[in-house]
C-alpha cells in the first residue's frame, strides 16, 4: 500500500430492502463483549448504501465501504455481492 492510499472502512451485511432506486438498506451486525458479564452480544446497525446498477436483492450478502456522502442518509457504497439470496 502506497502513502497516498487510504484505508476505507469495509463491512459485510445482509440487504434488508432494495425498494428505492439505486439504494439498498444493509443490516450490519457485530458482536461486542458485555463489560461486566463478559458474554458476547449481537449489535446491529442499518445503513443505506449506493447501488449504482440496482443489482442487489432482498437477502443478498454484500460488502459495503464508506464513501463520500451521496445524499442525506447515504455514505456507503456496495462494492461486491458475496452471496445471492437462495429464494431469488
Amino acid at each position: 500500500m502506497s502513502a497516498t492510499e487510504s484505508v476505507k472502512g469495509t463491512r459485510t451485511g445482509r440487504v434488508t430492502s432494495s425498494k428505492p432506486d439505486k439504494t439498498v438498506t444493509v443490516l450490519l451486525e457485530r458482536q461486542v463483549k458485555h463489560p461486566l458479564y463478559g458474554k458476547y452480544i449481537k449489535r446491529s446497525t442499518k445503513v443505506h448504501a449506493h447501488d449504482e446498477a440496482n443489482e442487489c436483492n432482498l437477502g443478498d450478502l454484500v460488502v459495503v465501504e464508506q464513501c463520500r456522502p451521496v445524499s442525506k442518509n447515504k455514505s456507503w457504497a456496495v462494492v461486491d455481492i458475496v452471496e445471492r439470496a437462495a429464494d431469488r
